[in-house]
């Protein structure tokens, strides 16, 4: 059995892209993109990953200093994680993720992150795979 989390992403707007995360079908939490561009164009630092279905695996990451979720084999992209942040300047094409939606920022992300990250830590252990899948809003 594997952990399915589904991001549905609002349009964008501002430069910025709400969305929301579930986990096994529940919402779990906010998150906040960069902008989403159509396919083939980025601006490096500035655009949300392409819309898709993608693997996640705990690891290490050299920036943050720990164990944590990396989005994998996303096209034209490197070192996308979840993880903590408020707006849209802390993302640099990463997931941010947060319990509360504010009009231009995401808030009480270190709690989301703390109660996703038990979930993926809980998938890990029972040798679970974990994916996500990101669709963008009709």
């Amino acid at each position: 059995m594997n952990m399915e989390m589904t991001l549905i992403r609002e349009a964008s707007k501002n430069g910025r892209t709400f969305g929301s995360l579930a986990v096994g079908g529940a919402f779990e939490c906010y998150t906040m993109e960069d902008e989403v561009r159509p396919a083939g164009e980025k601006v490096p630092g500035r655009t949300a990953i392409p819309a898709g279905r993608y693997q996640v695996q705990m690891t290490h990451s050299p920036r943050f200093g720990k164990i944590m979720p990396l989005v994998c084999d996303v096209p034209g992209f490197e070192g996308i994680r979840i993880h903590v942040g408020n707006t849209e300047t802390d993302t640099e094409g990463c997931l941010l993720v947060g319990l509360v939606r504010g009009p231009i920022a995401i808030y009480q992300s270190a709690q989301a992150f703390h109660v996703l990250g038990l979930k993926l830590d809980a998938a890990v252990e029972a040798g679970e795979e974990i994916w996500l899948t990101v669709e963008d809003a009709p």
